[in-house]
């Protein structure tokens, strides 16, 4: 009896040892894979970034002589020519049209993702969710240095609104459309492969996305004007576009409140505090986080079948 209970003690503990090794093994294994996802994405990004400033006597400093530029030209046309009223208004612009256009880069760059890299994907083995990833990398690489020359120029002018509590918004903001940015990237990177037309119809989407958004207007100027005066339920559909709500969230954190236009004086700004844009970032978080599941489960679906598509 007791040599029964010790075999048995003792085949239970080699079992345990099994499974605690086996547990063990898949862990490593797991880890493994997700550093070599990581070092092939942050390779391709490199690579990216490469190719485009190849040949190029300014490099990177290209991505960051962008943002002045379209300060000074945003700035003219806007304040001095149409006259628009909002002051600074190349500061109110660029805290939200940065956010846009490393959204609209990533999608666009995306797109083609798949099908420009068709040689690799027939030819070789690896974790296909890293192409999209690669575009968005590569944008928010560009986002962020954008966003330090806009940073900085707004302290060698003087304009230091965003010296406070209020730029901690920008995080949200920033979270909100990345995970936007990515259900998208992998959406339209997905289809593009079986459905070629999906680029065309990317360009058209992203151009009227740019004017549904409060970019190079204020909320103010068209929440009292037209139907959203008739239906002022509109105001909260607006708001259901994440971007709508990362734009002016971005506003608040970077230009800030207390800024008027027109006679009488009428805010930028829909509201000077700060829990009116969390409320409308937790909106945007909705439709960007099932747009971000629809969006990984059409790429792990259609993946299968890219090499024969291709």
């Amino acid at each position: 009896m007791c040599s029964a209970r010790t075999d048995e003690s003792d085949s239970s503990g080699a079992g345990g040892g099994m499974d605690v090794a086996a547990t063990t093994s898949a862990d490593e294994r797991a880890r493994a894979q997700r550093r070599v996802r990581w070092e092939l994405l942050l390779g391709l990004i490199r690579k990216d970034l490469k190719i485009k400033y190849q040949g190029s006597a300014l490099g990177f400093v290209w991505s960051l002589i962008n943002p002045l530029v379209l300060l000074a030209v945003y700035t003219f046309v806007f304040q001095i020519v149409l006259r628009a009223g909002i002051p600074k208004f190349g500061f109110f612009l660029l805290a939200a049209l940065l956010p846009w256009t490393f959204l609209s880069g990533s999608v666009t760059f995306a797109t083609d993702s798949v099908v420009g890299n068709a040689g690799l994907v027939r030819k070789v083995p690896f974790p296909l969710g890293v192409l999209p990833m690669t575009a968005v990398g590569f944008n928010l690489t560009h986002f962020g240095l954008q966003m330090l020359v806009l940073l900085a120029v707004m302290l060698i002018t003087g304009f230091t609104s965003f010296l406070g509590a209020q730029v901690l918004l920008a995080i949200p903001a920033i979270a909100v459309a990345i995970i936007l940015t990515v259900g998208l990237s992998y959406l339209v990177a997905g289809l593009n492969v079986r459905y070629r037309d999906t680029k065309h119809l990317v360009e058209i989407v992203l151009m009227a996305g740019f004017w549904a958004c409060p970019i190079v207007y204020s909320v103010s100027q068209i929440s009292d004007k037209g139907p959203f005066v008739r239906w002022p339920w509109l105001v909260d559909v607006y708001y259901l576009n994440p971007m709508a709500g990362v734009s002016v969230s971005m506003q608040r954190a970077l230009y800030g409140a207390g800024h008027t236009y027109g006679s009488p004086p009428t805010p930028v700004l829909p509201d000077p505090g700060y829990l009116f844009y969390v409320e409308k970032l937790a909106v945007g978080a909705i439709p960007s986080l099932l747009i971000l599941v629809l969006g990984l489960y059409v790429y792990h679906r259609m993946s299968a079948d890219f090499a024969e598509e291709l």
